[in-house]
């Protein structure tokens, strides 16, 4: 499976932005797909992730500020980020997991995208 990130960018605090994950390789609709981040000196941690059934899962500092969709037919997977923070500045990048165990992490997802770049300034 090959993913390709897309949309990041350079947004004012309370700005937004939507970034896409396109998909190919392999039967879209059966993988569980995840964005995790990493910020500057950070480590890479799970932001949202949606499971081939369409369970959404978010980690609590994005709640109510994040949307993850898939669409199926257009294998892609999509992340909508509203109320930007400058703390959300950050790489992100997309991932799929064969198998959905009810968690995300880093060790569990098969494929990764190289990342696109989300800054968000004060």
């Amino acid at each position: 499976v090959q993913l390709v990130e897309s949309g990041g960018g350079l947004v004012q605090a309370g700005g937004s932005l939507r970034l896409s994950c396109a998909a190919s390789g392999d039967t879209f609709s059966r993988y569980t797909m995840g964005w995790f981040r990493q910020a500057p000196g950070k480590e890479r941690e799970f932001v949202s992730g949606v499971s081939w059934i369409g369970t959404k899962t978010y980690t609590d500092s994005v709640k109510d500020r994040f949307t993850i969709s898939r669409d199926n037919a257009k294998n892609t997977v999509y992340l909508q980020l509203n109320s930007l923070k400058p703390e959300d500045t950050a790489v992100y990048y997309c991932a799929a997991a064969r198998y959905y165990s009810g968690t995300y992490s880093i060790q569990g997802m098969n494929y990764w995208g190289k990342g696109t770049l989300v800054t968000v300034s004060s």
